[in-house]
């Protein structure tokens, strides 16, 4: 999600100036490469690139490709074949031995243009589908490229009318919306289309409950991710937006208030670190009832262990399902020493707890490192 929002940025500047772009996106990928299908990269006719379509390798030449599609305002296909030993014959060295399509598209003045629907998608914190059209087969064919965006509340076409499968895609975004998983369909009528249809999460939002100095590297290392961060506390003279500067929202509040300030949903995570007891008590009591994808406790599992009894000794019954997600002592077991190692233990764990996975060395992994995208053929 922090590409896109990086993309759409760097396209609203270049409108501005009045410059030509195009985008480039990994659509599909065979074997082992550096980016996935959905990576995207945003190029202006004066050769500046927003985003990344690999580790570096590709993109020099997808440059030259995309300043040919801006000349000549048609989308192209590209494919980078690294299967070969000898892929330094590509002058690009990849060295990852897969297949990478990437598609390139002009960003013409429709309205619903491929950076209009990335707008959507990155507007509001909501879960969303992408669909990008491509004939691999035929690549004089029509490339039909972004043409679908659908969100909760929105379902946004770019030319996809004109397609004789416009009703199968749209049923199959709204099969990927609903199974949160990315998924690649073919569609055939004399024309084999392959459709790369993209679930896109929103981005992590992170409440950081306490102001004091251990959390600002916290909220600094979640600025480089691109999370939505806020810090909420109870003291003034802490919660200031100016120790702050890369958190989205500096809060003053009492427990029994912080929460209206903020909108809970499954990517919100919370990190307890107050070092007040007694806020952190109130908070916490109000937070369970809620069962939000991360709460996350800075202190040792006596603390912890306290403020669960003293709850219950209250009388709000803590259930096993609403104890899933609290996570006490707070952070991953990487050996952390001082508040920047600190932060980086407690980046990682709400990463892994929220991309569903387990957070250990990729080393130890039976499988490929990318789950594999389901398919299914459509005709």
């Amino acid at each position: 999600m922090k590409e896109l929002i990086d993309i759409v940025a760097a396209y609203n500047i270049a409108a501005k100036q009045g410059k030509k772009t195009a985008l480039a996106t990994v659509v599909q990928v065979e074997g082992s490469a550096y980016r996935r299908a959905g990576a995207r990269m945003l190029i202006t006719e004066d050769g500046q690139l927003t985003g990344a379509i690999s580790g570096g390798c590709l993109e020099g030449d997808a440059l030259r490709k995309a300043l040919l599609v801006i000349l000549q305002q048609e989308p192209m296909l590209v494919t980078y074949d690294t299967t070969d030993d000898d892929d330094a014959k590509l002058g690009v060295g990849l060295g990852c031995n897969g297949i990478i399509h990437i598609l390139i598209e002009p960003i013409t003045e429709d309205p619903n243009n491929p950076i209009s629907l990335l707008k959507t998608v990155v507007s509001g914190r909501r879960n969303a589908v992408l669909v990008t059209l491509f004939s691999v087969e035929d690549r004089k064919a029509p490339q039909p490229g972004t043409c679908l965006c659908l969100t909760s509340s929105e379902l946004l076409p770019n030319r996809l009318e004109s397609s004789v499968h416009h009703k199968q895609i749209i049923d199959d975004a709204k099969r990927v919306m609903e199974g949160q998983r990315s998924d690649t369909k073919f569609y055939n009528d004399g024309i084999s289309y392959t459709a790369f249809v993209e679930f896109v999460k929103p981005l992590i939002s992170l409440v950081v409950v306490g102001a004091g100095n251990d959390a600002i590297p916290l909220t600094k290392l979640a600025a480089v991710l691109g999370w939505d961060t806020t810090v909420i506390d109870g003291r003034p003279n802490y919660a200031l937006p100016e120790r702050f500067p890369s958190a989205q929202k500096v809060i003053v509040a009492k427990p029994g208030q912080a929460l209206s300030h903020i909108s809970i949903n499954e990517h919100t995570a919370f990190v307890l670190m107050t070092h007040n007891y007694n806020y952190e008590l109130a908070l916490l009591k109000e937070l369970l009832p809620l069962q939000p994808s991360y709460v996350g406790v800075l202190g040792p599992k006596k603390k912890l262990a306290r403020l669960l009894a003293e709850i219950e000794n209250g009388g709000q019954q803590i259930t096993e399902e609403q104890l899933k997600n609290v996570y006490g002592p707070v952070g991953l077991d990487i050996g952390s020493e001082g508040p920047e190692e600190i932060a980086l233990s407690i980046v990682a764990e709400i990463k892994a707890v929220l991309s569903k996975r387990k957070g250990y060395s990729l080393k130890y992994k039976p499988a490929s490192i990318h789950a594999p995208h389901l398919t299914t053929i459509a005709n």
